[in-house]
């Protein structure tokens, strides 16, 4: 499995733990919810600064998401 299908899945259990939907993270971030699936989805490919916003929105430090 490649490192961004991981980083996906990753972001999604983050959320799924929280208890936030990809419509409240998308509203976060201010991007479409269709943008969040394909991050959890591994297609999408982010900056670091996403990283950041991403890790931000999630209410986690980027490390966690890479981790």
């Amino acid at each position: 499995m490649d490192i961004t299908r991981k980083f996906g899945q990753k972001a999604k259990k983050i959320r799924l733990n929280k208890e936030m939907s990809q419509g409240d993270l998308a509203k976060k971030l201010g991007v479409g919810a269709a943008y969040i699936s394909k991050i959890e989805r591994g297609v999408q490919n982010l900056s670091l600064t996403g990283i950041v916003k991403l890790a931000d929105a999630l209410g986690v430090t980027p490390d966690k998401l890479l981790k």
